[in-house]
């Protein structure tokens, strides 16, 4: 009889070239998340001190 040959899965060390993609990917997205936040925390001070600089917000409480 002749024997059968059976597909095994071989397993394979990790993908440099994957490896350097799926970490600069994952850097620029949150690199480009954390510049949003910074921007619209930059955006939120630079309205406070136009409203400040034209009298329609005051940090003196009234008395």
């Amino acid at each position: 009889m002749a024997a059968h040959k059976i597909a095994h899965a071989t397993l394979k060390g990790p993908s440099v070239v994957k490896e350097i993609c799926i970490g600069a990917t994952l850097g620029l997205l949150a690199g480009g998340l954390w510049k949003m936040h910074h921007w619209n925390e930059q955006k939120k001070l630079r309205t406070f001190y136009d409203m400040l600089e034209k009298d329609q917000i005051s940090v003196v409480v009234d008395e």
